[in-house]
């Protein structure tokens, strides 16, 4: 089931308001409105204040907005929540998860500052802890819809050169977020890449997330939204096997025949839920990108 295509995920700095205004106009499935890592110390209360007054006026139409808040545990975290209580972002991101329980005492939280329990949660993994505890977290609130990787704060804590290139070093930390998260029904979003001059780069980033399953792409330039839309989205010709796919499945179902061959391939159920769900990211995204 396809609810909302998350292929671009773009941070967008918390006390920018132009920067926020020049988003209602960008291609990113998800707008991410940042008052953690974006954001000065000094500038923490107007960065809040900037993300209500946008929040307020929803200029994203069907597009999810999603905001990222400071650690409950900072001295900014609970004041965050209580400005997002008075508007009504598709999400909340919490930063640096480690825990089943750090996760689960953050919704109960959400729930005593009065955030109604049609906001989703979302949550960063972004240290070692975080993906040692991973499948605990997964399963820790049932208001738990995304998980969002945060490579660069990984890579760096395990001591890895060079993140940006091959990845070879977090591939088994990324492969266990996207089984995690998989596991427990969730939508789970790559890491960041950060050198902005290096699109050929970045579409190898993409392309490596989309291998090892990953539902989109964090952003931290719009920029890079194009090449993320064009990598997560389904390519024309398996939207054209996914069509004979279905097709022929149910042509098969209807003679009474077993063993089906579509391309040269074997047809499986599995198969046939794979079409179905490629049709509806497809549709998903045509829906999103009709939205003026």
């Amino acid at each position: 089931m396809i609810s909302r295509p998350r292929r671009s995920v773009l941070f967008m700095p918390g006390d920018n308001p132009r920067a926020q205004k020049k988003a209602s106009g960008l291609a990113a499935d998800v707008i991410i409105l940042d008052l953690e890592d974006a954001v000065a110390p000094a500038n923490k209360e107007v960065a809040r204040n900037q993300v209500l007054s946008t929040l307020g006026k929803s200029p994203f139409g069907k597009r999810e907005v999603v905001v990222r808040i400071n650690r409950l545990d900072s001295p900014w975290g609970v004041d965050d929540l209580a400005v997002l209580s008075q508007v009504h972002p598709d999400a909340i991101l919490l930063p640096k998860i480690e825990s089943a329980d750090e996760l689960f005492r953050a919704a109960v939280t959400l729930s005593a500052q009065g955030i109604p329990a049609d906001i989703g949660l979302w949550a960063m993994v972004e240290t070692p802890r975080g993906i040692q505890s991973i499948e605990d977290i997964t399963n820790a609130s049932g208001r738990l819809a995304c998980l969002v990787l945060g490579t660069g704060d990984l890579a760096s804590s395990m001591r890895i050169t060079g993140a940006d290139q091959d990845r070879f070093g977090l591939v088994y930390a990324l492969s266990r977020c996207v089984l995690a998260a998989r596991a427990s029904g969730l939508d789970v979003i790559d890491g960041v890449f950060f050198d902005l001059a290096d699109s050929a780069g970045f579409r190898v980033s993409c392309k490596q997330g989309r291998q090892l399953g990953f539902d989109g792409k964090s952003l931290i330039h719009p920029g890079q939204i194009d090449i993320a839309n064009g990598v997560f989205s389904p390519q024309p010709d398996s939207i054209d096997h996914a069509r004979r796919v279905i097709e022929a499945w149910d042509t098969a179902a209807r003679d009474e025949r077993g063993v089906l061959v579509v391309d040269n391939r074997l047809v499986e159920a599995l198969h046939v839920r794979d079409a179905h769900r490629l049709l509806a990211l497809r549709d998903a995204i045509n829906t999103l990108a009709a939205d003026p």
